[in-house]
């Protein structure tokens, strides 16, 4: 029973969202037509090997009043000579010491001239319609934020897993968050720029956004633009990936004390579906369960290929994806307990890891 048991949590829990993605893709979702000022910001340290594309995607959005301004942390690559050699009226480059991205960020919102601020990265590249589709999303006052789909560029194995990552956390937006969105993301979001003044600008976080999107939801509504598209650079090894989704993490979970009860419910259950997700093939092909095993991987394909079909992908990306689930769900396992054991000993006044 035990391994028909760990299928059933999955299928449950899989087919739950899969259904709301699936009648979320049927409804048309609120917008409105209006083209305020919109002021694109982009924080660059040491990027100077990127910093040029992510603003000629920028300055190329099919969005009629805008402006692009980038903030030089305080590189030593010349990352401000770059940028500088792009020559556009509509672009400024602002040198600053070096004092991290949200500090980068509230110096070039205090230049801002847009009603609407987008946020964007350096080593990455937005869509043509992204700040259109981010705007659309503002259709009424209490609207504060609205953050886009993050997808990863590349196709090396750890650059596919990323994007599956992404897929799946676009269909979980677009089934449980298209009117509240639980993290505004830093390489695609829009907000009301008197309303992050009011806030005091962006919180000088590790995780900026997270404690940004917090921030901003005591005061609105955060919404999400599932056709408004950035293209990231990710991690290329697992070490690398590991220290990111380690800050990423930490920096969450010291703020979920003080967030929705929802979130933290989600990540139990999520944890208890992950070690579902690691542990079933593995009892499956032990007890040769051939027929559960391959329900379950016809299953999750067919999921990552609506997901494809919908967001955009290739067929690898559905072909590989059961086994790109298991090393996402050990990889997260691994982490939360990390994160877990490092909580603990923080509040007793112990430092680890």
């Amino acid at each position: 029973m035990f391994p028909e048991i760990l299928l059933a949590l999955i299928l449950l829990w899989d087919g739950y969202f899969f259904l709301r993605y699936l009648l979320s893709l049927r409804k048309a979702y609120r917008t409105r037509e209006w083209k305020p000022r919109v002021s694109v910001l982009i924080p660059a340290y040491n990027e100077g090997e990127n910093i040029e594309d992510a603003v000629k995607a920028a300055l190329s959005q099919d969005y009629p009043d805008l402006e692009v301004i980038v903030i030089d942390d305080g590189s030593e690559d010349g990352t401000y000579e770059r940028a500088s050699s792009v020559k556009d009226e509509r672009l400024k480059v602002i040198k600053a010491e070096h004092g991290g991205k949200a500090r980068a960020l509230n110096i070039g919102l205090k230049v801002a001239s847009g009603e609407i601020v987008v946020t964007t990265d350096a080593d990455g590249f937005l869509e043509e319609k992204a700040v259109s589709e981010l705007v659309r999303r503002f259709y009424s006052g209490e609207i504060v934020a609205v953050g886009g789909q993050v997808r990863v560029a590349g196709r090396r194995f750890l650059e596919l897993a990323q994007d599956v990552e992404h897929l799946r956390i676009a269909m979980f937006r677009r089934a449980k968050e298209l009117e509240n969105l639980s993290l505004a993301p830093g390489p695609v979001s829009a907000f009301r720029r008197e309303i992050l003044l009011e806030v005091g600008g962006f919180v000088e976080d590790p995780v900026e956004d997270y404690a940004t999107t917090i921030a901003l939801k005591r005061i609105g509504r955060v919404l999400y633009a599932p056709t408004a598209r950035a293209w990231v650079r990710m991690p290329l090894t697992l070490s690398s990936l590991w220290r990111q989704r380690k800050r990423w993490f930490l920096g969450d979970l010291s703020k979920l004390g003080a967030g929705p009860l929802k979130d933290r419910f989600f990540l139990a259950v999520g944890d208890a579906v992950a070690f579902s997700d690691v542990a079933f093939p593995l009892v499956a092909i032990a007890l040769a369960k051939w027929a559960l095993l391959g329900l379950f991987i016809g299953f999750e394909m067919l999921t990552m290929a609506a997901a494809v079909r919908e967001e955009g992908g290739s067929s690898k990306e559905v072909i590989l994806f059961p086994v790109l689930l298991w090393f996402w769900a050990a990889f997260y396992l691994c982490l939360h307990v990390y994160g877990y054991i490092w909580l603990v000993l923080s509040k007793k006044g112990k430092r680890w890891g």
